[in-house]
Formats: structure tokens, C-alpha cells, sequence
């Protein structure tokens, strides 16, 4: 089985990946990286694809979507580079300024 090969899947973890995608589009997140983390979700939720065998199932946390939802939404999505790039910069700066102290 090819990498990125999604036939192991469920058809709801399918359906979930796609849903996620789309909070992720609707945020201004491109195409190709918004599939990259529905399926990411997907996976740390339950933990991959069908595994065959009795007692291979373990139970699905949540935590990886609420955590997804919470966090930077429609406001972080729109600010502009220079604000996400001057930011990045000014924390860079100050774990650099603790490192050495």
C-alpha cells in the first residue's frame, strides 16, 4: 500500500477528514495544507486506519479537534505576514534573550 493511500480508512474517518478540511479551508488555509491536517487529526484521533483482528480498536479522543478549534481562528488566519512575521521574530528574540541570561 502506497503512502497516502487512504483505503485503510473508515468511511467516517473519511468523512471527518473532509469536514476538518473544510474548517480548514473556510479559514483561509490552502487546499494541499488543510488535507495535510484533517488527515493529521484524523490520525492522532484514532490512531490510523482499520487494523483487522479482535481487540485491535482503542477508543477515539477528541482532544486533537477541540484543541484545533479553540486555537487560532478566523483572526489569526487574516493577519497579514508582516504582523505573523514581526511576531515570530520578537519571540525568537526573546527565547534567544532568556537562553543567554
Amino acid at each position: 500500500m502506497p503512502r497516502g493511500d487512504k483505503s485503510a480508512y473508515t468511511d467516517k474517518q473519511k468523512r471527518r477528514a473532509e469536514h476538518i478540511e473544510q474548517g480548514y479551508e473556510k479559514r483561509g488555509v490552502p487546499e494541499e495544507e488543510s488535507a495535510r491536517r484533517a488527515w493529521a487529526t484524523v490520525n492522532k484521533e484514532s490512531g490510523g486506519g482499520e487494523k483487522s483482528g479482535s481487540g485491535r480498536g482503542k477508543a477515539e479522543s477528541h482532544s486533537a479537534s477541540r484543541k484545533g478549534g479553540r486555537l487560532g481562528g478566523r483572526a489569526s488566519a487574516t493577519r497579514p505576514a508582516a504582523a505573523r512575521s514581526a511576531s515570530a521574530k520578537k519571540a525568537a528574540a526573546t527565547r534567544k534573550r532568556r537562553e543567554s541570561a
